[in-house]
């Protein structure tokens, strides 16, 4: 599989940026999102970032990922919040700029089987012991 990084700003004149991949390819590919933060020139005001997909009905759905404001939440982070392209993210209130980072894994079908276990980082499989079951 691949792994590229991904980074885009939302500013008041560019208010959305959309990623979206090659339907006629057979990969799957999966976006995680890490950071939202704001960057140079940014106002103390709400920035709100939204993240806009599809839900299984096909309908457009909007969900907020952040507010940020440069006194009390500059920076957050998302831990790799995974989204499916194509999706948009988009800077729903505030001017921004607004600068997001993250990953686009691409997993190439045929080897799929072996890399569902896989996951972005190693570390994380650390913090999350696995659940054992209730001892009786």
């Amino acid at each position: 599989s691949n792994l590229l990084l991904l980074g885009c700003e939302l500013t008041a004149s560019t208010k959305s940026y959309t990623f979206q991949v090659d339907e006629e390819d057979d990969s799957d590919h999966i976006l995680a999102l890490s950071v939202v933060c704001l960057t140079d020139g940014a106002k103390d005001e709400c920035n709100v970032v939204e993240v806009v997909g599809r839900n299984h009905e096909n309908q457009e759905i909007a969900v907020p990922v952040a507010n940020l404001k440069l006194s009390c939440q500059p920076l957050l982070s998302l831990d790799n919040f995974k989204l499916q392209p194509p999706v948009t993210f988009r800077l729903a209130a505030g001017s921004g700029p607004v600068h997001l980072s993250g990953w686009h894994k691409i997993m190439h079908r045929e080897d799929a089987s072996f890399e569902e276990d896989d996951d972005l980082s190693e570390e994380d499989e650390e913090e999350l012991p696995p659940i054992m079951p209730a001892k009786k």
